[in-house]
């Protein structure tokens, strides 16, 4: 095991080193952390006991260990935050897309390929180049995976503050970034405060937000968010929540769209990241038209396909049920399209399909 006697000598020559093989590995940030989680573990107890978590069983699987990361790890006495941005470079305008009714919307995260599998490698590579300086220590990766409270200790290492909308915001780069993180027993100093909150009175993401998710600053009613709806969602799509979906098929991102924060937000410069198969500005009717193999094949490394291809039709159903807009071939072209696929899915689709149908001859 590592000498923490040396590590304690050397740790101020120690943190430089590590921000530098973390921005070798193309991260903007890092940070550390320690593990006391009290305030924010007894927001998340009261958010599940609201039940705005819907569906996500896997938000209250895990008891306490979401929010104590040594009973998760035993042996975690610090944890090392990191954030690495994303927004796509020349990606088409999200507000000329949501106004475009033909098209489909899909949040800048998921245009590239899966963030998980990305971050989970550089995250054990900047551990191998630490154990390379320092030698073996106790440890375990993370992105958006396992019971963390990724935010919450990032806002702890001082990389951004929870935001009224509950992303983080980060002062000089905005919210467009991932997190990741790696639990450690290194006894590291603890980089930064926690962040300081700059919301201030804006209520813009509460304000924008199309469902009234935000259902009051810093709390998420998740069963009434379009990203919950149109990713985690495996049922029917509630009536009331259809139409203020509009076009968007895969997530939402007004909230961060509308934060002044991100006017100092940066485009990713990770090739992967990049926008594919057209994704930022497609027309819906292509999407609509594809097989489950043409699914399974553009979405091969992409987030979107973890939700399947029936949930991908039912999402993009409804946004073709918001397209009626006067231009009656158009429309006609949609009522085809929905008709003909009705024989070939499941009675969710179908459900949605006949929603949309109705709607359209609702509206010419």
């Amino acid at each position: 095991m590592v000498n923490i006697h040396i590590l304690k000598l050397f740790s101020q020559q120690f943190i430089p080193l590590l921000i530098q093989r973390a921005q070798e590995l193309g991260f903007q940030q890092i940070a550390i952390a320690n593990v006391d989680l009290s305030q924010h573990e007894s927001h998340l107890l009261e958010w599940l006991g609201k039940n705005f978590h819907g569906d996500m069983d896997y938000m209250a699987r895990h008891g306490t260990k979401r929010s104590r990361p040594d009973e998760l790890e035993p042996g975690t006495i610090r944890v090392i935050s990191v954030r690495m941005d994303y927004f796509p470079p020349e990606s088409a305008s999200i507000q000329k897309t949501l106004k475009n009714k033909q098209l489909g919307l899909i949040s800048r995260y998921a245009l590239g390929r899966d963030y998980h599998k990305l971050i989970r490698n550089r995250l054990q590579k900047l551990v191998n180049k630490i154990q390379q300086e320092i030698g073996p220590f106790g440890y375990r990766v993370f992105t958006d995976s396992a019971p963390v409270l990724e935010k919450a200790l990032a806002e702890n290492a001082g990389l951004g503050w929870i935001g009224k909308h509950t992303n983080l915001i980060n002062q000089k780069a905005g919210s467009w970034f991932f997190l990741g993180e790696i639990y450690t027993d290194l006894p590291l100093p603890v980089t930064e405060q926690p962040a300081e909150n700059h919301c201030g009175t804006c209520q813009a993401c509460i304000d924008i937000c199309p469902t009234q998710a935000i259902v009051a600053p810093y709390q998420l009613d998740a069963r009434r968010c379009i990203s919950y709806l149109t990713i985690e969602l495996k049922g029917p799509i509630p009536v009331e929540f259809r139409k203020p979906m509009g076009n968007r098929i895969y997530g939402c991102d007004d909230c961060q769209l509308v934060c002044p924060w991100n006017r100092f937000a940066k485009v990713s410069g990770e090739k992967d990241f990049q926008v594919r198969h057209g994704l930022d500005a497609p027309a819906l009717l292509d999407l609509f038209s594809w097989t489950e193999t043409e699914f399974l094949k553009k979405m091969e490394g992409s987030p979107i396909r973890r939700i399947g291809y029936m949930q991908w039709l039912r999402n993009i159903a409804v946004a073709l049920g918001n397209s009626g807009s006067g231009n009656t071939a158009y429309t006609a072209k949609v009522v085809s399209a929905l008709t003909q696929k009705r024989p070939q899915v499941t009675a969710l689709v179908q459900e949605h399909i006949d929603w949309a149908l109705n709607e359209l001859s609702n509206s010419c």
